[in-house]
């Protein structure tokens, strides 16, 4: 645990930008129209949540144990002693752990500078949607792993992936694309998150939106799960 963190800290650039896009979006947004035109105080905290979440799992975590499997770390990992299945545990939770940690500062400097009033029980609520997300998107991180060996298509297929997601999540969820899109992307992991990140900042009733966005997210867990684990492999090769 105390070598994957060491690792994790020293991966400055993926750990900078996990924190510090979010910052930009939630200061960004306190300008001119752009609370009311993304829907609100509510919404731009989950959109900026989300984005923390893709970048840090979809992109850091995938980029950091390709690289690790290219140079054959984690075949030296996979002869010791220590069982397998441990190994990716230890990734997965320092991963979780560090999302957690970026996701209050951002909640707590976005409700500070859209001046939005977050209770305890929110705060819970936000925090638990985080893990959840971190989850999706690690899960998809592990299952791209799994299919593709190479760092270099890892990290284009990860970028176009980022695009993917942000569009369909962002774009479609507006409604600029037409109510067909609209109802997909509320499907996709982007508006998924979206919705329960939004409904528990402004502590909305739980709705049956929140429960087909749960579910699609725990879909997406177990799916990308199994994949990331059936083709995996410890070295290139």
């Amino acid at each position: 645990m105390r070598a994957d963190l060491l690792v994790l800290l020293r991966s400055r650039v993926a750990t900078v930008l996990s924190i510090l896009l979010p910052l930009v979006i939630i200061v960004v947004t306190t300008f001119g129209k752009a609370e009311t035109r993304l829907g609100g105080s509510a919404e731009i905290i989950g959109l900026a949540l989300t984005i923390g979440l893709i970048t840090s799992c979809l992109l850091g975590y995938s980029l950091t144990l390709a690289h690790d499997r290219e140079v054959g770390v984690l075949q030296g990992l996979r002869v010791s002693p220590a069982p397998t299945w441990t190994i990716m545990t230890r990734r997965l939770t320092v991963q979780v752990a560090a999302n957690l940690v970026g996701s209050l500062v951002v909640i707590i400097v976005g409700a500070i500078l859209h001046h939005l009033t977050i209770g305890p029980l929110q705060y819970v609520l936000m925090l638990a949607t985080a893990v959840l997300g971190a989850a999706v998107f690690l899960a998809l991180g592990q299952a791209l792993i799994a299919l593709v060996r190479t760092t270099g298509a890892i990290n284009a297929i990860g970028r176009i992936l980022f695009i993917i997601l942000l569009l369909a999540g962002i774009l479609g969820g507006s409604g600029v694309l037409g109510d067909t899109m609209q109802s997909i992307a509320d499907w996709t992991p982007v508006g998924a998150l979206m919705i329960l990140f939004s409904d528990a900042a402004s502590a909305t009733a739980w709705s049956g939106q929140d429960t087909n966005a749960l579910l699609a997210c725990r879909g997406y867990v177990v799916v990308f799960t199994f994949i990331g684990i059936r083709w995996f492999r410890w070295e290139t090769h």
